[in-house]
């Protein structure tokens, strides 16, 4: 965790969920915490730590998709000298280091079902048992878990033991991704874009210009603020200059045209265009066949280039749509460059 990093944000979503962590903070229960990658879920542990009564204990993080299976209850738990090959020696686990203390588990729905057994046990009873020992270990430890997956779900794959589920969920706290967060995405790009340019030894702050303000809302942030922060303090040191506000986004730091063929599929419109729907839920599934449906031209199929342009036409116009015009989003989608859209669009006087 970056120990430097603050809470930034004035949305109504974001503000409320905040203030649920505070209120859950002083209570001796295990929270949940539920996001996307990116969301801050493990700065919500940290501050459920800090203003409870555990504030001068031990604050222990694991990372439960870190480890492979075979070493996680030994990581969670400790081991004796000689429990499994290569245990030379006897070890402390993360809940004997987290006494007094939080542990927080990031990653939660990864566990295996036999250390969801173990953490059910040491959860309600307050106590462990070492790998390769007998001996019970009491232990005064308040869990705090992490996840972006459904764990009501995983209960009924049968993923997830309903039983634990039960005991870790005193209180939940959801996150909410920062595309609905609205007003943050402004107030964190100043803040992110400020600390670059004091990293960088500006004498001042030049600022967003309206464009790249207007490209920073519209793009839909799958990585949350972990992703903005890395695009806006790519985008003021490749500025490079103090005195000019920025003007050039690049969300994705990997496009250019001299990307290898074999790293990327090539693209074809017939492709396209079931990666526009792709990542939809069934409403906008929905919602972008009907568009699809309203443009379906009637086609000469004797006229074979006629037809494909007119069916290419169809899918920039349909993803163009749903990304609302932002013509760097669309590239995206479609496994476009930049310059290979704007070509497009200008194929088919569409830049207008």
């Amino acid at each position: 965790m970056e120990r430097a990093s603050q809470f930034i944000g004035q949305s109504t979503a974001f503000l409320d969920a905040l203030d649920r962590a505070s209120q859950a903070a002083a209570l001796e229960r295990p929270v949940l915490v539920v996001g996307e990658r990116g969301t801050g879920k493990e700065l919500i542990a940290e501050r459920l730590h800090r203003l409870s009564l555990r504030w001068d204990g031990p604050l222990v993080t694991m990372n439960c998709a870190a480890l492979p299976e075979t070493l996680i209850e030994a990581e969670l738990f400790g081991h004796e000298a000689g429990a499994f090959t290569g245990a030379t020696k006897a070890r402390a686990g993360r809940f004997e280091e987290a006494d007094g203390g939080t542990l927080f588990l990031d990653e939660l729905g990864t566990l295996s079902m036999g250390a969801q057994e173990r953490l059910l046990r040491a959860v309600e009873y307050g106590e462990i048992n070492r790998i390769g020992s007998s001996k019970r270990v009491n232990v005064d430890v308040r869990i705090v878990g992490a996840t972006n997956e459904n764990l009501p779900k995983m209960v009924e794959d049968y993923k997830f033991r309903a039983d634990l589920l039960d005991r870790l969920s005193f209180e939940v706290i959801t996150l909410p991704p920062l595309r609905v967060r609205d007003g943050d995405v402004d107030v964190l790009a100043d803040h992110f874009g400020r600390r670059m340019a004091a990293e960088l030894s500006w004498d001042s702050w030049p600022g967003f210009d309206d464009m790249a303000k207007k490209e920073l809302d519209n793009y839909a942030w799958p990585g949350n603020v972990r992703e903005l922060r890395n695009v806006v303090e790519r985008a003021v040191y490749r500025s490079g200059n103090a005195n000019v506000a920025i003007n050039r986004i690049e969300f994705d730091p990997f496009e250019s045209i001299w990307m290898p063929s074999g790293s990327i599929a090539a693209a074809s419109p017939f492709q396209a265009s079931a990666q526009i729907n792709s990542d939809d839920s069934p409403h906008e599934a929905e919602e972008h066949q009907s568009v699809k449906q309203e443009y379906q031209p009637v086609i000469d199929i004797d006229d074979f280039r006629k037809a494909s342009e007119t069916y290419e036409k169809m899918i920039l116009e349909t993803a163009m749509e749903k990304h609302r015009y932002n013509q760097r989003q669309t590239a995206a989608a479609l496994n476009l460059s930049y310059d290979q859209l704007r070509h497009c669009l200008k194929k088919y006087d569409m830049l207008g």
